[in-house]
């Protein structure tokens, strides 16, 4: 994946932040694609415990859209990722989308 080409969206696991050495070291490693590393309401909100899944589904999507919409590019070509929760999260929010993309069909 090219610089201008799309972006890589990353969250952190439950117990940490955008700033988790795994996440920044991934950034580090795909350079020049942009990455944005994102927090979880919950650590916006400076709470340890995390949020119920439609909060953090929600998140995900919210996030996703902004940097899209920053970045210009199209949604197709955005990578969704984190650690641990953050990974998992990323993945229900793509099967979840992709499921419902099916049922409109």
């Amino acid at each position: 994946m090219s610089a201008t080409a799309g972006a890589l969206l990353l969250f952190p696991g439950a117990g940490s932040n955008r700033d988790h050495g795994s996440l920044v070291a991934i950034e580090r490693e795909v350079a020049p694609v942009p990455v944005m590393r994102a927090d979880f309401p919950y650590r916006k909100a400076g709470r340890s415990s995390p949020d119920r899944p439609p909060v953090l589904l929600q998140s995900v999507v919210d996030e996703a859209s902004s940097l899209v919409a920053g970045k210009r590019i199209r949604a197709n070509r955005l990578v969704l990722g984190g650690r641990s929760m953050g990974g998992r999260i990323c993945s229900m929010a793509v099967a979840e989308r992709v499921s419902l993309r099916l049922q409109s069909t």
